[in-house]
């Protein structure tokens, strides 16, 4: 049986016009929680989701000793008593589960993967060795004990997690509980997102061109950006700057999803409604953000739906995607916030005066200077609509709010857009 998990009505409180870009990321991890289920399935249709409960390594993997190569199994001690010539005993082959012991001064012809016999623990590989003309294997010197043997847990001790909780299972680690034959196991239901974009001005892709318009390239975006086997995305197209069909779209949407992603109409104009859909459906918990791009930006919810409002202009709604809506969806699945990892590198750019109350993050990307060095070189223009930068970056530069300027050479820190993620 499956409880429907609430989450807290207060989240996001803050008594700030702005708040900083750390609170923001400190009162999501605080406020959001667990939303969705569980459901079993098998490890094949497993890829890329949740999981939802720890799994134990049932026993040692490998199970017993075997051999990583086709050769010669011994004992080190008969190997060096016996100057590297040994009588043949057994042979062995991979998949044989019966037991073999060696008599003193013999070895086992021994095939890759199969056991060990119980009293060797060194492998010799065929091509090094020869069968001499009395009839013995000869195996040549300074092999060392336990060559080319694989021991017992090696890879896994019987009692060890092999995933955890709320850890997204890679490709790695379902070779992983592969080996230990786990065939269902109990993930998280994905995480049902809603994504919408607002304005009279936008056309859908295909649509006839007309002068004042622009093609929506938000929802696209969004959609790539977050696609993937922990979330089921639905597309509820263009709503036009009309209070009213905003309101309608946003009740249905609630009841059906986790989280809802809207972008434009987030700002104070006329025709900027999501301010008063937001509060009048719910709660509207934050509003303005102290970072550019992306500082009208809001977070609110619909009672157990979450919603993240992104601004219009396309850099910024996918700054803001990246830096708050993935450690959004990480809550509300129940995986742990990650800071992203960055590199700390000499600026190849200048900024001659900057706001200090604000965090910016600059589009960019890693170069290698005549020095060797790797250096941050920023796009040269930071217009939020100017898609090129996206398209040309490979992160973000990121410049705190304690910091005025920027010289050539000064230290930076770069994101990479792929360390935003959850994992």
């Amino acid at each position: 049986m499956t409880t429907q998990r609430q989450l807290l009505d207060d989240c996001f409180l803050h008594d700030k016009d702005r708040m900083k870009h750390a609170e923001v990321l400190e009162t999501i991890d605080r406020n959001l929680a667990l939303i969705v289920d569980d459901e079993e399935l098998t490890i094949n249709d497993a890829a890329g989701r949740v999981v939802a409960e720890d799994i134990i390594a049932p026993r040692n993997v490998p199970y017993t000793d075997n051999t990583a190569v086709d050769g010669y199994a011994f004992a080190h001690a008969d190997y060096i008593s016996c100057n590297g010539k040994l009588s043949l005993g057994a042979l062995i082959a991979a998949g044989d589960a019966h037991e073999v012991t060696l008599k003193k001064g013999e070895c086992a012809r021994i095939f890759t993967g199969a056991i060990m016999p119980n009293n060797a623990e060194t492998v010799a590989m065929q091509e090094d060795c020869d069968i001499g003309e009395d009839g013995k294997i000869h195996i040549p010197p300074g092999l060392k004990q336990g060559a080319n043997c694989r021991k017992s847990g090696e890879d896994l001790k019987a009692g060890t997690p092999v995933v955890k909780q709320a850890e997204l299972l890679t490709p790695a680690k379902i070779a992983a509980l592969a080996s230990i034959g786990i065939d269902k196991i109990k993930l998280r239901k994905k995480l049902r997102i809603a994504i919408l974009s607002t304005g009279n001005e936008i056309l859908e892709s295909g649509q006839d061109f007309t002068a004042g318009k622009v093609y929506d390239a938000n929802r696209p975006m969004l959609k790539a950006l977050l696609d993937g086997n922990m979330v089921s995305i639905t597309d509820l197209g263009i709503l036009p700057d009309d209070e009213s069909a905003i309101t309608q779209a946003m009740q249905r949407a609630s009841k059906t999803h986790d989280l809802i992603l809207t972008s434009g109409g987030a700002s104070r104009g006329d025709e900027d409604h999501m301010l008063n859909v937001l509060s009048n459906l719910g709660k509207r918990h934050l509003w303005q953000i102290a970072i550019k791009p992306g500082r009208p930006m809001m977070f609110g919810q619909i009672k157990n739906c979450v919603v993240v409002s992104l601004p219009g202009n396309p850099v910024a709604s996918m700054v803001c995607a990246n830096l708050y809506a993935y450690p959004v969806i990480a809550k509300l699945l129940g995986m742990k916030t990650k800071k992203p990892q960055g590199v700390n590198v000499e600026a190849a750019f200048e900024i001659k005066k900057k706001k200090t109350d604000r965090r910016e993050f600059l589009r960019g990307w890693l170069e290698e200077d005549d020095a060797g060095n790797t250096i941050a070189v920023k796009f040269d223009r930071d217009g939020s609509g100017l898609i090129t930068g996206l398209r040309k970056a490979t992160g973000l530069i990121e410049i705190p709010e304690n910091v005025n300027k920027i010289n050539k050479g000064d230290r930076v820190r770069f994101v990479p857009f792929h360390t935003f993620k959850p994992e």
